[in-house]
């Protein structure tokens, strides 16, 4: 009886350690389908976002192509709308241009979606008055002593002395700091340097400045087939409305006289922007192409500055490449 009661114990304890190790077993084997199953969405995802890169990038070299034909007047390759992927699209053909609603254009397995701007949308930071540096800040949400210091610091950074202005910043200043530095007095070479100038808070930048300021432009007047959404606002006497009026015109059609905002907005506010605002273009222009895969949701973005110039080589050079950017759409929706 005795040796039974062992038997039964040590069947039961087998069948315990059996379960014991298929439970272990389970649980490996659903780790490794977990861990494979993540490794198999990276490598996808890697491969769409290779692919969507290389798409953008045939983006750029359309419009870049594009762009050196219209400057140079040379025959345009001209991209039938059918080609684009928009349903309620006529026989018209696609405008390669500043401003231009471009819809996206079918590129092998994906499509591409270009927008073309140029710097003459934007106030050259090196040349731009006190007066026009407080009209930049005007759409912040900063008090007048705030503009105050942020204007004067600006004109600090650049000037040859090492006088600060009342509300501004000299070496002094910027050798207080715990991670300390010179004030530069002399030209900004990028606009980024703004980050370094006191009262450039990260927010400020890259919350509109970015888009109103360049270093490329000879002239202050904006061209207002290329102010960007926050430029038009910064302008006296603008509205959110006639800011979206325009926007709106000239993505369906180039403004090609200044005069004719005189119909597209109020006229009050047209003469109160006139002394701002002219069509003169800038040979430096920015494409932001955005690609991707069909029936994916990874896209890819590149921002390419160039500077279309007949005497180079390839018609154009660029001045500056910057990869993975946000899609404006995608970034507001986040």
């Amino acid at each position: 009886m005795k040796s039974q009661t062992n038997f039964k114990k040590e069947k039961g304890l087998a069948l315990l350690m059996v379960l014991w190790i298929t439970t272990l077993l389970a649980v490996i084997v659903g780790e490794f389908c977990y861990a494979m199953k993540i490794e198999i969405n990276i490598t996808r995802n890697f491969k769409e976002s290779t692919q969507g890169y290389y798409i953008a990038l045939a983006g750029v070299n359309r419009a870049a192509a594009e762009l050196i034909k219209e400057t140079t007047g040379m025959q345009k390759l001209q991209t039938p709308v059918e080609e684009a992927n928009d349903d309620d699209a006529d026989e018209n053909l696609i405008e390669w241009r500043v401003g231009a609603n471009i819809p996206p254009v079918l590129f092998g397995e994906g499509e591409y979606k270009v927008k073309i701007s140029n710097e003459s949308g934007k106030i050259n930071i090196n040349k731009a008055t006190r007066s026009m540096l407080r009209m930049l800040l005007e759409g912040f949400d900063l008090d007048e002593s705030e503009k105050d210091t942020i204007a004067d610091s600006i004109m600090d950074w650049r000037d040859k002395d090492d006088l600060h202005r009342i509300n501004g910043a000299e070496d002094d200043y910027y050798q207080s700091l715990d991670d300390s530095y010179e004030c530069k007095d002399d030209d900004f070479d990028a606009i980024e340097e703004l980050l370094l100038v006191k009262g450039v808070t990260a927010d400020i930048f890259y919350g509109g400045l970015e888009s109103m300021v360049t270093i490329y432009t000879q002239t202050n007047n904006i061209n207002i087939n290329a102010a960007s959404w926050e430029m038009l606002l910064a302008l006296p006497g603008m509205t959110e409305t006639a800011a979206r009026e325009i926007i709106t015109f000239r993505g369906e059609k180039e403004i090609k006289r200044v005069s004719v905002l005189n119909d597209i907005i109020d006229p009050d506010i047209y003469q109160s922007i006139k002394p701002y605002i002219s069509l003169k273009i800038s040979p430096f222009y920015s494409i932001d192409s955005f690609g991707g895969i069909n029936g994916s949701k990874v896209k890819e973005g590149l921002r390419v500055l160039i500077k279309i110039d007949p005497k180079e080589k390839k018609g154009f050079r660029i001045t500056r490449w910057i990869d993975f950017i946000i899609d404006p759409v995608i970034k507001r929706e986040g």
